[in-house]
């Protein structure tokens, strides 16, 4: 069994939403982690955990990212950690994989399924081996009880209850 890790620089996880319903809000995790587990070389049996630090959210504006921690959305204090574990890589191409697994957030755990792109492998200047990838998914965010939301003066919501996903990773081979 090969193990790899995250490249933590070479590696984002963001998410967007729509506000107001005319445009989207761009947010960020700056701590998280990735392992990687797999026997074969193309990942079609690949194993993979991520955990994110909730207290790590940026969206560019404190006064939202401290809304967002608080118990109105994620209540960080008490559910410091979002966490994925899969359950099937699932190989379509050789580039386009279907990623499915449990994701937890306020210890509500519910099934998602990302599209994956893999980007390949390839042996980085210092003699590492590293793979990336690209995956995108979509949950909605009152099934894990972040409900939170305002209606404008014209009747429409201030935060879609859509939040799509995005993360491009690299990993290291150990």
């Amino acid at each position: 069994m090969n193990t790899y890790s995250l490249d933590p620089l070479h590696s984002e996880i963001t998410f967007k939403v729509k506000h107001m319903m005319i445009t989207n809000v761009t947010g960020s995790f700056g701590k998280f982690d990735v392992t990687v587990t797999a026997e074969k070389s193309d990942f079609s049996d690949a194993k993979i955990t991520f955990e994110a630090a909730v207290d790590s959210i940026n969206t560019n504006n404190e006064q939202r990212d401290t809304h967002l921690k608080s118990d109105d959305f994620f209540a960080a204090d008490q559910y410091p950690k979002i966490s994925f574990v899969s359950t099937e890589m699932k190989k379509l191409t050789d580039e386009d994989y279907q990623l499915a697994g449990i994701i937890t957030i306020k210890e509500v755990s519910q099934p998602i399924v990302f599209d994956v792109e893999y980007g390949g492998t390839q042996t980085d200047p210092y003699g590492n081996i590293k793979s990336g990838f690209s995956l995108s998914g979509k949950l909605s965010r009152k099934q894990f009880g972040l409900n939170w939301n305002a209606i404008t003066e014209a009747g429409s919501i201030v935060v879609s209850d859509e939040i799509k996903l995005f993360a491009d990773i690299q990993i290291a081979k150990n």
